[in-house]
């Protein structure tokens, strides 16, 4: 709980929980949630909010996506949104983030996989900010503000220091190889 400038003498909870659930990445949550503390300070200065973040692997992401979305398959990030209808003056939400897919997503783009993961948690935050990706004007005015939020955070943090994989051998057998792996023509393409 803390004062803010904008609401003098009424203390504002900012909760922020990181937990790394899965086994082939060592993540640095700390980090993590220094990053994404900073980045909600600035999204919305003097609101309350209480973001739960959990990296999950392919397995775990793909029980979600098939439950709650019926969608087939893996994803990168999965958002939801636990705020009370109308209530626009916090932000109540948890994410969850693929390492696997990050990984998958970096070599396809030429990226890091810890940059991939913190585009996927700017990404889902935005979502629990109230933008949309449904159509492709929205999904390009998401994209220029996940761009720049993305810019921003990797000019402040050394973003590399977020982890390290457990075993590469393993980890690769596993990934499709390069050569397989078709390169969109622009990232904005890549469906969400």
């Amino acid at each position: 709980m803390r004062n803010t400038g904008e609401n003098p003498g009424r203390s504002v909870s900012k909760t922020l929980e990181v937990r790394n659930s899965q086994a082939r990445f060592r993540i640095d949550c700390r980090l993590m949630r220094r990053i994404l503390g900073v980045l909600m300070g600035e999204l919305v200065p003097g609101r309350p909010f209480n973001l739960g973040v959990n990296i999950i692997d392919t397995e775990g992401m793909t029980r979600l996506n098939e439950t709650f979305l019926r969608h087939a398959g893996s994803t990168d990030v999965l958002a939801f949104d636990y705020s009370e209808p109308g209530d626009t003056n916090s932000v109540v939400g948890e994410l969850f983030l693929c390492a696997d897919e990050a990984l998958i997503q970096s070599r396809r783009y030429g990226t890091t996989w810890q940059g991939e993961l913190v585009r996927y948690a700017v990404h889902g935050i935005l979502h629990l900010l109230g933008y949309q990706d449904r159509t492709a004007s929205l999904r390009r005015q998401m994209k220029r503000e996940e761009d720049r939020l993305l810019r921003q955070v990797m000019g402040r943090f050394a973003i590399g220091k977020l982890g390290s994989i457990r075993d590469l051998r393993a980890l690769r057998a596993r990934l499709p190889r390069r050569g397989r792996v078709t390169v969109a023509p622009k990232r904005i393409n890549k469906s969400w």
